[in-house]
């Protein structure tokens, strides 16, 4: 695999997407950011570590609106997202074979893709995975001022304790219920782990196991961890999901 480094990819109407692929041995180890993040999150520096010392290919994006990439984050969506990934893999990744990290929102847009990259999916770690949150986690907590702010402006801003508030928007919600993946059988046969912090305070740990009773993957393991926030970003954490990700490349004769 040649070497890309940093690198852009136009979506077409003019946004460029950021992303940085490590070359190496396939499958290529994939990982989906979660909502306002990006690819030089804590997470996804430390599976760039075990990448590198594995001689594993990894590949890291912003979707638009994040991070690197062009865009407006309040322009986005559920759907803008997983196409933005979609591009980005099909085009840095070729056809490939690719192991789907998800971390929070980041493990819906996973699963969205994996039904659409279908069997070159390999296997998927998701961490404190979110499907469905802008029905299930936002939308039942709105109250009036809220619903008032998405009426009259499209957008209302909720205190992060993560850092300046961040725009929930009408768009967002409205596309998200075109989405949902909980209320039925998800296509997914691939190996599929799962890490989830009981302590979670913005995805309640119970989200995880709706997830895996719609799987249809037999072939899955979740590790509930008693004392863990949803960012899972202590060295414990950093650890279980190092191993986490080694064991699946290990099993997949990586």
């Amino acid at each position: 695999m040649r070497v890309l480094g940093f690198a852009t990819i136009e979506r077409g109407d003019g946004v460029k997407l950021a992303y940085e692929l490590l070359p190496g041995a396939s499958p290529i180890v994939v990982f989906l950011p979660g909502f306002a993040s990006d690819m030089g999150g804590t997470k996804a520096m430390a599976l760039q570590g075990l990448c590198e010392t594995r001689g594993q290919a990894m590949l890291r994006l912003d979707y638009s609106g994040h991070g690197a990439s062009e865009g407006r984050f309040d322009e986005g969506s559920i759907g803008d997202w997983t196409a933005d990934a979609a591009l980005v893999v099909r085009q840095a990744c070729h056809d490939e074979p690719v192991i789907l990290v998800g971390s929070s929102m980041g493990g819906w847009i996973a699963l969205l893709l994996a039904r659409e990259l279908g069997t070159r999916v390999s296997s998927m770690l998701l961490v404190a995975p979110a499907p469905d949150f802008t029905a299930e986690l936002i939308e039942p907590g709105l109250n009036d001022a809220q619903r008032d702010a998405l009426a009259r402006n499209g957008f209302f801003a909720p205190p992060s304790e993560y850092g300046p508030p961040v725009p929930i928007t009408a768009k967002l919600l409205a596309d998200g219920r075109n989405h949902l993946i909980l209320s039925s059988p998800i296509p997914i046969t691939c190996p599929v782990r799962i890490l989830h912090g009981m302590a979670d305070p913005d995805v309640p740990w119970r989200q995880s196991l709706k997830l895996i009773e719609q799987l249809n993957s037999l072939n899955v393991q979740v590790n509930f961890i008693k004392d863990g926030d949803h960012r899972l970003s202590r060295e414990s954490d950093l650890h279980l999901l190092r191993r986490t990700l080694a064991t699946l490349l290990d099993e997949d004769g990586a």
